[in-house]
């Protein structure tokens, strides 16, 4: 896949797409085609996309992620939780949200402020809110209070700890609900078409604007009292309340200029370095013997697009197949983990990069064969009955946690549904939601969850809000890290061997494959290195990515 060459030391400098040229001597009135100044109009498109590439699947964040929650197995240094500061997704997502994420952000809450436009200043401080507080999660400490200072000749931000910098995006998303409900203010230029999340709906805004806080919320809920302010969220009834309203960045299909899903460049790539992760398959196809066991999720072919089918000769350079999926091992050692498998491993589907619908009739992916429309969430409505349904078996909140459990159950379903609606697609791709399948699936899963102990019944909770976010492993790997859930693939306790479902190399048992991990799983990730490299206020690399947690971890 192409990649785009990184604009090193972005958290010193931060340039926006606003500067044009450093000559003092260029007069906008003489030169229009180079204006000093961009309107926010044209601004907010760039900062609200920037949002998604910072974290999506082959641009951002969720590139390593999505093989440190085992949902996707990698080639490369993500395997057996491989994580350096040079890492160039690490890096990439980094970039995105200082350069133009937060600064284009910081450029129309200070123009708009002074021309009153405080619409525009309220949608920028909640993506500026949200960015920050995805860094933080990340890395534990970041610049914040003297990021993007260089006007005032702070040239070198110190780190700020994530403890100290979680209040002020509270405050900051106060702020921005404040100017969203200001009926003084000017407005003179209002967000519409340009707002590529709600198109200037501004209730929509304030919605995500409360479950932005709720979320936050819910994350430092094992280090904090926060039971007051949870619980007046809830009822306020101000929070995302049903499918339409989730907060997402929605990417269309190829067109004049390329906005599809960034994962669906994974999807067609001429070398394809990452698998679906079988872990993620055996527990959706009932095999994991530990949890969701005999039952079949019927997400399976809006997750998984497979381009073979159960029918076509085995091929025996393989590592797994079962079916028509194939796929790697975390941290195989086997013979055939390096062997190219391009046109049969299986593939990720219209949901959630715009893939293809598996009808079981296979067939080599490639970039015509579906749109890429696909949306990259941030919080959707199932997100916040996920919540609810934790909050409420942990005590936090009054409430039946199971009738909240289904519920985010079967919003998912209508997530899907909405997603497959937008996508384009020419394909005849049956409705989930309500679907016998569906139906069925969820009154097998709460049978399970109502028969269980208190812990498990977290990890059914959390193990199906992880499958409900295929996708975004940003939150997955947030969520992993502070309830321990779901389980993970371990190889180191599986007997240094795992073994195929029986027969499912086409009738003959495939053989077992060694499996190793040499490493810790990162509580945090490795400072970004060209910025270390160069700020002589910033920490030192970090040594131990396994202690290095972040300050909500219990």
């Amino acid at each position: 896949m192409k990649k785009i060459n990184k604009i090193k030391n972005i958290a010193l400098i931060a340039l926006s797409v606003s500067i044009v040229s450093c000559d003092k001597q260029l007069d906008i009135n003489t030169d229009p085609n180079n204006p000093l100044a961009l309107k926010s109009s044209v601004l907010l498109p760039r900062v609200e996309k920037f949002v998604g590439e910072s974290m999506a699947m082959g641009t951002g964040f969720s590139n390593n992620l999505s093989a440190y929650m085992h949902q996707m197995v990698h080639y490369g240094t993500a395997d057996q939780y491989g994580a350096g500061g040079n890492d160039f997704y690490w890096g990439q997502g980094w970039d995105y949200s200082y350069r133009n994420v937060i600064t284009n952000a910081n450029i129309i809450i200070e123009q708009d402020t002074e021309k009153g436009n405080l619409q525009y200043v309220g949608i920028a401080k909640i993506l500026k809110a949200y960015s920050f507080s995805i860094l933080v999660d990340l890395f534990g400490k970041v610049p914040y209070s003297e990021a993007n200072q260089l006007v005032n000749d702070i040239k070198y931000p110190v780190y700020d700890d994530g403890a100290a910098v979680y209040p002020q995006l509270i405050t900051l998303i106060d702020e921005a609900i404040a100017d969203l409900q200001n009926t003084s203010a000017a407005n003179l230029l209002k967000p519409g078409a340009d707002d590529i999340i709600y198109n200037g709906k501004i209730a929509s805004w304030l919605k995500a604007a409360n479950s932005l806080k709720f979320k936050l919320l819910v994350q430092q809920r094992k280090v904090k009292d926060v039971k007051s302010e949870l619980n007046a969220l809830l009822t306020s009834g101000n929070l995302i309340s049903n499918t339409s309203e989730s907060f997402v960045i929605n990417y269309g299909p190829n067109g004049a200029t390329d906005d599809r899903n960034p994962g669906f460049g994974e999807y067609y790539a001429s070398q394809r370095t990452m698998h679906v992760s079988p872990w993620l398959y055996e527990i959706m196809k009932g095999y994991n013997t530990t949890i969701l066991t005999g039952i079949e999720d019927p997400r399976i072919p809006y997750y998984i697009y497979n381009q073979m089918t159960a029918d076509d000769d085995p091929n025996k350079d393989l590592e797994y197949r079962d079916g028509g999926f194939v796929s790697k091992y975390f941290g195989s050692q086997g013979a055939n983990r390096g062997k190219n498998s391009q046109d049969q491993v299986s593939l990720f589907g219209i949901y959630p990069v715009g893939g293809r619908y598996d009808d079981g009739k296979g067939g080599k992916a490639s970039a015509s064969s579906s749109t890429g429309a696909a949306p990259y969430r941030l919080i959707t409505y199932n997100d916040i009955l996920f919540y609810k349904a934790e909050l409420i078996q942990e005590g936090l909140v009054a409430g039946d946690a199971a009738a909240a459990l289904e519920e985010a159950i079967e919003e998912s379903f209508n997530m899907i549904d909405q997603v497959v609606k937008g996508s384009s697609t020419t394909q005849a791709v049956p409705v989930l939601a309500g679907s016998t399948e569906a139906e069925d699936y969820t009154i097998d899963v709460m049978k399970k969850f109502n028969a269980a102990n208190a812990a498990k019944k977290l990890e059914y909770i959390m193990t199906q809000k992880w499958l409900a976010n295929i996708g975004s492993w940003v939150d997955q790997y947030t969520d992993y890290r502070r309830t321990g859930y779901p389980v993970l693939f371990d190889p180191n306790t599986v007997g240094g061997k795992v073994t195929p479902p029986a027969g499912g190399n086409g009738g003959e048992d495939m053989p077992a494959v060694p499996v190793i991990s040499n490493r810790k799983f990162p509580n945090s990730l490795p400072y970004i290195l060209d910025e270390i490299s160069l700020n002589k206020n910033a920490p030192a690399q970090k040594t131990d990515l396994s202690a290095e947690k972040v300050f909500w971890m219990p």
